[in-house]
Formats: structure tokens, C-alpha cells, sequence
């Protein structure tokens, strides 16, 4: 009996040398398209993000010095070489870099670049969610909600809603016709309006 489960995600806890390397806006789209579309040349990297094989040559070789992405030696001839990404899940704690200014503010980059992406993929979304179905239109969309917790609290809530995405995001794919792939944000922090 075949096992249609997806592998477990293969994580990884960055360090400072790899958030400071990841901090760059091309680095991220090369991780990015990698984990979500799966192995690729430079050159189709390049066409997909309309860039230049040398700049997406040169990130993946930076990427691929601190563990980020590997080559998948078996897949190339010649002189074209594929790409993979190393983990499916990356993740650190912004106290990690505590001590470390220049990891700091990559940290810092990295999480703007994650703000900045939200944006684009939700307004993508309003753009074209006129051809999508009405199944579609009302299942997808955002909200808000203010809730009044302490830190312990606020991380249990993070804790207990990242276990019901990787629930989700473990079980076998279901049979629907209509399935795709979507993007979900978890976003919650205090909110800082008057305070300095």
C-alpha cells in the first residue's frame, strides 16, 4: 500500500551568518521560488524572476556557502547545474541576535521583506480574485482581531495556530478538483500606537 503523506518538512534554525546572507531582496526570491516550485537551473531561475543568470548564479553559490540551498549533483549535465532548497521551514527567534548588531539588522531586513511580501501577494490577490470561482472568493480573505494577552499567552496562541498549519499542511493531499496552492501569513504582535 503506497503512503501518499508528504515527507516530513525539513527545518532549520538559522544563525547569524545565515539571516546575515539571506538579507538580500534576490537571496529571498531564490529561497523563496525554490521551497514553494521546487528544483531549477539558474537560467530558469533567472527568466522566472527577471533577472540575470550571473546575479542568480552568484546568490545561489552565497546561498548554498551557509546551507540554504544545495546542487543537486545527479541532475546536471555539463555545465547546468540545479538547485534545490536545503529546508522546507527556516525559522530563529529575534533574540537570537541579541548580541549581534549586523544579524540584528538583517533580521530586521528579513521581517520587512516579509511585510513587504504580504502586501504584494494580497494585493495580487484582490486583483485577480474576479476570475476566480464564488467557492474561492469566499473561502480566501483576511481578518483581524484584537485580543488582550501577555507574552506567555501570545506565544501559546502562536504555538497552537503554527501546530493547526502544519496539520494542514501534513495531511495527504485531499481529491478536489479546485485544490491549489495557498499562501497563509500568521502575523501577531502588540500593537505600539502612543507608546515610544
Amino acid at each position: 500500500m503506497q503512503n501518499d503523506r508528504p515527507a516530513a518538512p525539513r527545518t532549520v534554525h538559522l544563525d547569524a551568518r545565515q539571516v546575515r546572507t539571506l538579507a538580500h531582496p534576490l537571496r529571498m526570491r531564490l529561497l523563496g521560488t525554490l521551497r514553494a516550485d521546487g528544483p531549477a537551473t539558474a537560467t530558469t531561475l533567472a527568466d522566472k524572476l527577471d533577472t540575470n543568470t550571473g546575479a542568480t548564479s552568484y546568490h545561489l553559490r552565497q546561498l548554498a556557502e551557509v546551507g540554504l540551498v544545495t546542487e543537486e549533483l545527479d541532475r546536471g549535465t555539463g555545465r547546468q547545474r540545479w538547485w534545490r532548497a536545503a529546508h522546507d521551514i527556516s525559522n530563529f527567534e529575534p533574540t537570537d541576535f541579541d548580541d549581534d548588531p549586523d544579524a540584528r539588522a538583517a533580521v530586521q531586513w528579513i521581517q520587512a521583506d516579509q511585510v513587504r511580501l504580504l502586501a504584494e501577494q494580497a494585493e495580487r490577490w484582490v486583483a485577480a480574485e474576479h476570475g476566480y470561482s464564488r467557492q474561492w472568493r469566499d473561502a480566501a480573505g483576511m481578518s483581524d482581531v484584537l485580543l488582550t494577552l501577555g507574552p506567555a499567552r501570545l506565544r501559546a496562541l502562536n504555538d497552537e495556530l503554527w501546530q493547526l498549519l502544519e496539520r494542514y499542511r501534513d495531511e495527504q493531499v485531499p481529491d478536489e478538483p479546485e485544490a491549489e496552492s495557498v499562501l497563509v501569513f500568521l502575523a501577531a504582535f502588540p500593537r505600539t500606537e502612543g507608546k515610544r
